[in-house]
């Protein structure tokens, strides 16, 4: 679970930090107090898409970390042992975003790309924003939805393998007809084109190695010259050669060493320095005898090379490329020479390419019609919890042919509701009431929820749109979220507020030049005087206390 966030410089918060326990959190606060700003944090320490305009004004950097607790979690575990982030079982999240709009993202300490802190982050925290039901008509969100509830995503992968494979062998089969027109031209200059290429004959390291003759040819005249002249100095002059000069100098060192025995090792060293010039003279003796200083030999290297350069301008790739692509053209003239026979190649490939996505995008259809049908009874018993009690939720699923197939198989999928008794279902999009809407978001992102292996959710004012009884409704199904994982919520509802396990109170203060947020914990007094609040607004009555006071005293005996 989350046990930690620390936030600094960010929007108008300077700096904070927030210790969180198991259970139920919420936040609650004045409107622009910088409760969903909180939200925000997270989501950034989480992976998600940060900018500059993001920083406090006047800041370098804005910066976020967050500490989990993942003892209990053995796929988190795993997933950092894999990346080598494993540390003591600690998991320590960190975002930094500078003013100038660079970001950097941590994982224990170690620097990671953001797309792998948002990896992990999916596998510690969910959040639910509060304008999910504004997404919740979109195709792609209901088809993600069924799926997550039916344990189906990894079903759903195998089927976009198969499509894709279908559809690029389908894709290659389709180009190689439409090229039969100009196949023999195509055909004729690939030919043209390899006999270009066979007839140069570039051999492996061939370019490299006549660019290291070429530089000795063009420079053998000085190579001479200098090797005779290493030769000179180190053993060829009649005098002062360095090897009669250690010759010399190790005749005086033996006769010294007759008089001292610690001279000997000197003795030693000259003797090896002087067969170490001997070796060395001898080498530069016969490099000297193989230096070429053929002109022909020089003018050929050269035009080898020339040919080799245009031949690669002439198909606009670098030399070091010319045998890459002889290697494709080689392929291209071959396919394209039994194009009839690979044509039937492709074609059967891709047919059986087919067979297997239909296979499996229709073992998918069939698991998709049971998760329907237990997604469907699932939510509508939670809107009937949720103040709807004549609510009817269904999914409906239209089977797509397959030349309309999709990646995500051969499923159209639609969330249809009824709120009222006598009314058919109907497509979410033309539900009017936005408390409905608000209140069918909810049913569905907390029955979607309870299949998720997810330790901690976050629902940022997700109850907008609801009050009464329903608000006190919602606030029990979160309680009761909150049994099993940690829910985090973001609230104005009093009725809400009461039931949770852990009350923290976002405020705004300003000393007239700044403006920033502050967060506290409360206590049992401080609690009742924020339910006041929410209550009765500005001005708060002895009654407004006694009906806080007495909310949470409910809500203490529910809990109990």
């Amino acid at each position: 679970m989350l046990m930690n966030l620390q936030i600094r410089d960010f929007a108008i918060v300077d700096r904070i930090e927030i210790e969180f326990a198991a259970g139920m959190t919420v936040l609650t606060g004045e409107t622009g107090a910088g409760k969903s700003i909180l939200v925000d944090a997270l989501g950034l320490v989480l992976g998600d898409r940060g900018s500059a305009q993001l920083v406090r004004e006047g800041a370098k950097r804005a910066e976020f970390a967050a500490e989990f607790d993942v003892s209990s979690l053995p796929a988190v575990g795993d997933w950092l042992g894999e990346q080598a982030l494993d540390l003591d079982g600690e998991c320590l999240l960190r975002r930094v975003i500078n003013a100038d709009g660079r970001s950097r993202a941590f994982i224990n300490g170690n620097a990671v790309p953001v797309s792998q802190l948002k990896a992990l982050g999916e596998l510690l925290l969910d959040i639910h924003g509060q304008h999910f039901h504004q997404s919740l008509g979109r195709k792609n969100v209901q088809r993600d939805l069924l799926d997550h509830f039916g344990g189906l995503l990894d079903d759903r992968a195998v089927v976009a393998t198969h499509y894709i494979e279908w559809k690029t062998l389908a894709e290659r089969l389709e180009a190689l007809l439409s090229a039969e027109s100009d196949r023999a031209s195509r055909l004729d200059l690939l030919t043209f084109q390899l006999n270009e290429l066979d007839t140069l004959a570039l051999q492996d390291g061939e370019i490299e190695a006549l660019a290291n003759e070429r530089a000795r040819l063009q420079n053998s005249g000085r190579l001479a010259e200098g090797v005779g002249s290493a030769l000179a100095v180190l053993y060829d002059e009649d005098n002062g050669n360095a090897n009669s000069l250690i010759a010399d100098a190790l005749s005086t060192i033996e006769q010294l060493a007759e008089f001292d025995e610690t001279l000997a090792p000197v003795g030693e060293l000259l003797s090896s320095a002087g067969i170490q010039i001997s070796e060395a003279a001898d080498t530069l003796r016969r490099y000297g005898e193989s230096i070429d200083m053929d002109p022909a030999r020089r003018d050929w290297v050269e035009e080898r090379l020339d040919a080799i350069q245009a031949i690669a301008r002439k198909h606009r790739v670098q030399p070091e490329d010319l045998q890459e692509l002889t290697g494709h053209l080689r392929a291209e003239h071959d396919e394209l020479s039994h194009a009839e026979e690979r044509g039937r190649e492709l074609g059967e490939q891709a047919e059986a390419a087919r067979r297997a996505f239909a296979k499996h995008a229709r073992k998918l259809s069939d698991a998709r019609k049971q998760a329907a049908a237990r997604f469907a009874d699932a939510v509508t018993d939670a809107m009937h919890g949720l103040g709807m009690p004549g609510g009817v939720f269904d999914v409906f699923l239209h089977a797509l042919d397959d030349d309309v197939a999709r990646p995500w198989g051969l499923d159209d999928i639609e969330f249809l509701i009824s709120a009222n008794p006598g009314q058919s279902p109907q497509s979410l999009a033309k539900i009017a009431s936005g408390g409905e809407l608000s209140r069918m978001s909810l049913a569905i992102q907390v029955i979607a929820s309870d299949g998720s292996a997810i330790p901690a959710m976050v629902f940022d004012e997700v109850d907008s749109g609801v009050g009464g009884g329903v608000a006190e409704m919602v606030g029990r199904r979160l309680q009761e979220l909150g049994a099993s994982r940690q829910v985090l919520c973001v609230t104005h509802l009093p009725q809400v507020a009461s039931l949770a396990d852990q009350h923290f109170r976002i405020s705004k203060v300003t000393d007239g030049k700044s403006t920033r947020t502050q967060v506290h914990v409360l206590g049992k007094d401080e609690r009742i005087e924020e339910l006041a609040r929410m209550l009765g607004g500005v001005e708060i009555t002895r009654k407004t206390l006694d009906h806080a006071a007495e909310m949470l005293a409910g809500a203490r005996q529910q809990r109990a």
